[in-house]
């Protein structure tokens, strides 16, 4: 926490990445910008993409690949952002620009799910927000959804869930909760984890702000190192995880704790991690050219292709 010398200023999240301020009356000011990009067809991959309402609260951008067969059923990729649960969209460059690489790459069809933000919504809302899209994928595995290219593309047995950092906590939690849920009838082949944010045993500012119903580093939303090893390899309902951390990101231990917990839980699933040496968190968004940004979208393609 920073001071100010402005006396109405009472919190700013973070001063080394300014998301948000608090004054002392209570209002909550945006430090950032939202900067957002229609859907395209791109015209360098082939990709396109649309927009789409997600009811009851929410909406996704899907993006389509280059195909020669329009009838093609293609492996589906729900993708869930990160941004510290308070910034950035499925919409926004960054985003925008990752999916359409990485669906040309890949080839499937992928999901880009938008979620509300801390701190005008606090969490728990962007969980409800992702599980409502969950929902409403599944909604097209009759091939009668409000969604043309779901129903036409989407392979419903090839399903993946994944995220980055925030979003990558977020998809962890879709799958546990969809262990519990006798009415979702996705069937989910992989969990993709791009530097996840988890906790450890540490108090974390931003999350005892943001999510002021949880139980800190006990809640197991967030330190699934606090859940029973058969809870949690009962709850991964999937078939192979895969966990990417960097070398210097600040949330590498966290990923690391997850892989050798999910290990040692006994689930009987695949699960590899790959590491990326002399990086800092998410660099493959930021720094998407760079050679080991290619190599971790080569690694990823093959994990959705497997």
């Amino acid at each position: 926490m920073a001071s100010s010398s402005n006396p109405e200023i009472a919190r700013v999240f973070f001063p080394s990445y300014p998301m948000f301020q608090l004054y002392k009356d209570g209002r909550a000011e945006r430090l950032r910008q939202i900067v957002t990009v229609p859907p395209s067809d791109d015209p360098k991959t082939g990709v396109r993409s649309k927009d789409s309402p997600v009811p009851p609260l929410s909406s996704a951008r899907i993006f389509l690949p280059k195909t020669s067969d329009p009838t093609a059923k293609l492996p589906l990729l729900i993708y869930i952002h990160g941004g510290a649960f308070c910034i950035e969209s499925p919409f926004s460059p960054t985003y925008h620009n990752y999916l359409t690489s990485l669906v040309a790459k890949a080839n499937v069809i992928a999901v880009s799910v938008q979620y509300r933000k801390a701190p005008e919504h606090n969490l728990p809302a962007a969980y409800d927000d992702a599980w409502d899209a969950i929902n409403w994928i599944a909604s097209h595995i009759e091939r009668n959804g409000a969604e043309p290219w779901l129903n036409e593309n989407a392979d419903f047995d090839k399903v993946f869930l994944a995220g980055d950092s925030a979003g990558a906590n977020i998809a962890h939690n879709m799958i546990m909760k969809s262990a519990g849920d006798d009415q979702i009838r996705l069937k989910f082949s992989g969990l993709l984890l791009m530097n996840p944010f988890f906790m450890n045993d540490e108090p974390d500012e931003l999350i005892s702000f943001i999510f002021p119903s949880s139980k800190g580093p006990n809640d197991p939303r967030l330190n699934p190192a606090c859940i029973a090893g058969k809870e949690l390899a009962a709850g991964l309902v999937c078939k192979r995880i895969l966990i990417c951390v960097a070398e210097k990101d600040f949330l590498r231990e966290r990923g690391v704790s997850y892989y050798e917990t999910v290990k040692k839980s006994g689930w009987n699933g695949v699960i590899e991690m790959v590491e990326i040496e002399g990086e800092v968190h998410v660099f493959y968004l930021f720094k998407p050219d760079c050679e080991k940004a290619a190599e971790l979208m080569d690694r990823v393609s093959s994990f959705l292709n497997l």
